[in-house]
């Protein structure tokens, strides 16, 4: 029975170094995805083209506001008469700038996260790329991580893939 036991030890013992050994030559790595995302050249050209349509708006809206205000104004000088026609005109006007509020937040909302989603998937699309081209066993978000040396980090490179430089392996931007 003892004989029995040292073997299964050994056995047991040499299953666990071969598991052990096995998993320590797995290739990994892991990535910094906000810092990619953020370091993209597309996502820049993304935030830039959004901020300007947005300013684009609230220009269309200061106009809308501004002739509100004028109405309202000329509403105060009127005869007690016109002043009902006027207050309906100044109605209708104060509800069309809320319809286009509502519209311009929607619709502003809308491209921003199409944008984020499209980027986010151009970004997952070229770390799986890279992954199997490079023979990557696993690759981590750092999201997920507590910790990894910075000797795993393959943010750098990826951004460099993404904004069209050449990597290690010789692959460049993926369209």
């Amino acid at each position: 029975m003892r004989k029995f036991l040292t073997i299964l030890f050994a056995g047991i013992f040499l299953l666990a170094l071969a598991a052990f050994s096995y998993a320590k030559d797995q290739k990994t790595a892991y990535v910094d995805l906000d810092k990619v995302f953020e370091e993209y050249n597309k996502t820049k050209e993304e935030y830039k083209s959004l901020d300007d349509k947005l300013k684009a708006k609230e220009a269309e809206r200061k106009k809308m506001v501004d002739e509100v205000r004028r109405l309202k104004d000329e509403l105060e000088l009127m005869s007690d008469k016109g002043k009902e026609q006027k207050q309906a005109a100044i109605d209708e006007k104060i509800n069309t700038l809320s319809e286009f509020d509502r519209k311009a937040k929607d619709e502003f909302k809308k491209e921003r996260v199409d944008a984020i989603r499209d980027i986010s998937t151009e970004i997952d699309k070229v770390i799986q790329d890279y992954g199997k081209s490079q023979d990557y066993d696993y690759i981590y978000s750092s999201r997920a991580l507590v910790f990894g040396k910075d000797e795993y980090d393959m943010t750098p490179e990826i951004i460099k893939i993404l904004n069209g430089g050449k990597t290690a392996g010789g692959t460049g931007k993926k369209d």
